[in-house]
């Protein structure tokens, strides 16, 4: 499903995630089928892997958005994965600063942050 949220195209995907493929291919979906700028998916789409920052998953998934200048944005409620990890927990706190990969709880935080006047002051 594709919504607008402050002005910008996002496609919501409830597919899952696995690996760099998966991400490609979720990537060429939202760009192509939907001209879409930003991929919200999620949490639990993504694997307890993905949040193990040690097994490398997230990096390697997180790239390929990155490399195809698209945005992905996870959408759900990961405080005990924080609550277990520091290095999770700075990882998503720098992330939430960047312009490439967010988390927020729900689709509205999205909305609001996508704002011209939000944090992040497209």
């Amino acid at each position: 499903m594709v919504e607008e949220l402050g002005g910008v195209r996002v496609f919501v995907a409830d597919t899952g995630v696995a690996d760099e493929g998966d991400a490609v291919q979720l990537i060429a979906t939202a760009h192509y089928e939907h001209q879409a700028e930003w991929v919200a998916l999620p949490a639990a789409e993504l694997g307890d892997e993905f949040f193990e920052l040690r097994t490398g998953r997230a990096g390697a998934i997180v790239q390929k958005f990155v490399n195809y200048r698209m945005g992905l944005v996870v959408v759900g409620d990961i405080s005990d994965k924080l609550a277990a990890s520091k290095p999770l927990r700075d990882w998503v706190r720098e992330s939430n600063r960047g312009r490439s990969l967010w988390f927020v709880g729900e689709l509205s935080e999205l909305a609001e942050r996508l704002l011209p006047t939000g944090p992040a002051g497209r």
